[in-house]
């Protein structure tokens, strides 16, 4: 993917990026969050809006920056990073409604073959998982970076 994106702010581990978004609303602070599940090596991607008082990503505001393709292509960028302190991790994202669902797949969708030469993509339909096909609908999606040789 070669797409503008914001220079991040990481956390004090590898679980966390912030970085602002810039636009006709201002600045808008957002917030990564990977967060361990009880699954050993899998983890939920969070993302959104970072809330002032409790530094969580409020995922359901609509921030309407103009920057959605800048906003995504940093979060996606966050992967390598994430990926190179936890190899093996097995990351799950979903939207928080159907339309941010369907956001992502487009734009998995459309950089399919970039992401692919690191990472396997899987996508959640209704009988489990499958190898992600673009312009399948799917429920949510798992990335898992590809071993180095």
């Amino acid at each position: 993917m070669h797409y503008e994106r914001y220079e991040i702010t990481p956390g004090d581990t590898a679980m966390v990026y912030e970085f602002v978004s810039q636009g006709p609303k201002g600045d808008v602070k957002k917030v990564i969050i990977y967060s361990p599940t009880n699954i050993p090596n899998f983890f939920n991607l969070g993302f959104g809006d970072k809330n002032d008082l409790t530094g969580q990503p409020d995922d359901q505001v609509v921030t309407n920056n103009g920057d959605s393709i800048k906003v995504m292509a940093t979060v996606a960028s966050t992967l390598l990073s994430f990926t190179e302190e936890f190899p093996g991790a097995m990351i799950f994202a979903t939207g928080s409604t159907k339309s941010r669902t369907r956001l992502y797949r487009i734009g998995i969708s459309n950089n399919l073959e970039t992401i692919r030469l690191d990472f396997l993509v899987y996508g959640f339909v209704d009988d489990g998982w499958e190898e992600f096909a673009a312009n399948t609908e799917y429920k949510a999606f798992l990335v898992i970076r590809k071993k180095r040789l």
